[in-house]
């Protein structure tokens, strides 16, 4: 117990000293708020569902392409619908997952990728992404577009 020095007052120190803790938790404070930056990723979040009897499995990925001159590109190679349906089922057989990544030029016509998407999922290919080029991501200019001014919201 504590008590005061000299004087006859036997009363108890009863404060505590926070300052420390302070100093601590603010360094602390400092060094997640300087490292959160290096950690986050862009994704979307989603909650997996989980089973203690989960395997890992194997998946095949198959690029497909889409060019501004009306091409179709399998793995780099020039290939027709039938083509990649023939693939696909070829990588179906293997009891591997398939996973395909569609890539388009900005040029193509926005029907022309839907039924590049379709007809992966018609041929059962539940995982796919559109390849994008994240340092483009800027909207066209309208005045280059043929749409006219588009009002900025404010002003």
């Amino acid at each position: 117990m504590g008590s005061a020095v000299g004087g006859d007052d036997d009363d108890m120190i009863a404060a505590i000293n926070i300052t420390p803790f302070v100093d601590i938790i603010l360094v602390v404070l400092i060094i997640f708020m300087v490292t959160a930056t290096t950690i986050v990723k862009q994704s979307i979040k989603i909650s997996l569902p989980e089973a203690a009897s989960g395997e890992a499995t194997e998946d095949t990925s198959l690029g497909l392409t889409l060019t501004k001159e009306g091409e179709l590109l399998l793995d780099g190679q020039p290939t027709d619908a039938d083509g990649v349906r023939a693939a696909i089922r070829a990588a179906r057989g293997t009891g591997k997952d398939v996973v395909c990544l569609i890539s388009a030029d900005k040029a193509v016509a926005h029907g022309r990728l839907v039924w590049a998407i379709d007809l992966v999922k018609s041929e059962g290919v539940g995982k796919f992404a559109i390849n994008i080029d994240k340092t483009q991501a800027i909207p066209p200019d309208p005045a280059t577009t043929g749409l006219g001014s588009v009002p900025v919201p404010g002003g």
